[in-house]
């Protein structure tokens, strides 16, 4: 069984040991999260199984994922367990490979680019940079808040947390950043429906209610954001730094094709 990062979005930034197993496989065990174009170009008689979770809805249970796994590698065929981004990153990839092991499969681990530093990186937010931050953070709940770096040189990435985006405001107010402090929502990130919204930790739940900001989303906090290609009503922003004092820009990033050549 082959455990497989499928990047952040866009099928251009899928690795070629991933391209290469995919083209193997007789079984593709997929997330929501991978890129379809990867899926629509399999052989027609690689059976597909798709797993995919959303929030609050689990049609899968873990247990159960990890029961096809084992069935199906154990059966004699080729299996990718196709992740989006990178299968250790907040993925439970580490548990589907423990469970695949412990009932005696052998798993190949293909790393993947998480969403977590690549959908920041295509809204033009690096989670580090000299003068502004010197670390990061990746999270999903809210347990680890109150235990983070409170000022804006710690980045603070938040995975799967549109639904939650008013009560992570809310509680890294609370435990000490400021409420100015720059924020960032990108949506569908490395395609080419990303959009970027950007607010301060005061307004950003206001500003993605007003949008309708949706899932796939990265949610980015600190002054990295300041860095961010986020656009304006009167066009775009001049190269460089965000300005975030006073009025905040709400920013909606134009059509992006990772490694498209202009």
């Amino acid at each position: 069984m082959a455990l497989v990062g499928a990047g952040p979005g866009d099928e251009q930034l899928v690795t070629a040991r991933a391209s290469a197993l995919l083209a193997q496989a007789d079984v593709v065990v997929t997330d929501r999260l991978v890129p379809r174009g990867l899926l629509a170009r399999l052989p027609a008689d690689v059976r597909v199984v798709d797993v995919g979770k959303t929030s609050g809805s689990h049609p899968v249970p873990q247990h159960e994922i990890n029961q096809i796994l084992v069935e199906e590698a154990r059966a004699g065929r080729a299996v990718v367990r196709l992740k989006g981004g990178d299968p250790y990153v907040l993925g439970r990839g580490g548990e589907e490979r423990l469970a695949c092991e412990a009932a005696g499969v052998e798993v190949e681990v293909v790393p993947g680019i998480s969403s977590a530093v690549a959908v920041p990186a295509a809204a033009g937010i690096p989670v580090t940079h000299r003068g502004l931050a010197r670390g990061y953070t990746v999270v999903t709940g809210h347990d680890e808040l109150p235990a983070l770096p409170t000022g804006g040189d710690h980045t603070l990435v938040v995975l799967m947390g549109v639904a939650t985006l008013r009560r992570t405001a809310a509680l890294l107010v609370e435990h000490g950043r400021s409420p100015a402090m720059p924020v960032a929502v990108v949506e569908s990130g490395c395609t080419p429906q990303q959009r970027v919204t950007v607010g301060t930790l005061a307004d950003i739940a206001d500003r993605a209610e007003a949008v309708g900001v949706a899932s796939p989303a990265v949610v980015v906090v600190g002054d990295v954001v300041r860095l961010s290609h986020a656009r304006t009503g009167a066009g775009t922003m001049p190269a460089g730094v965000l300005d975030l004092g006073g009025e905040v820009a709400l920013g909606v990033r134009p059509s992006l094709r990772v490694g498209a050549v202009a």
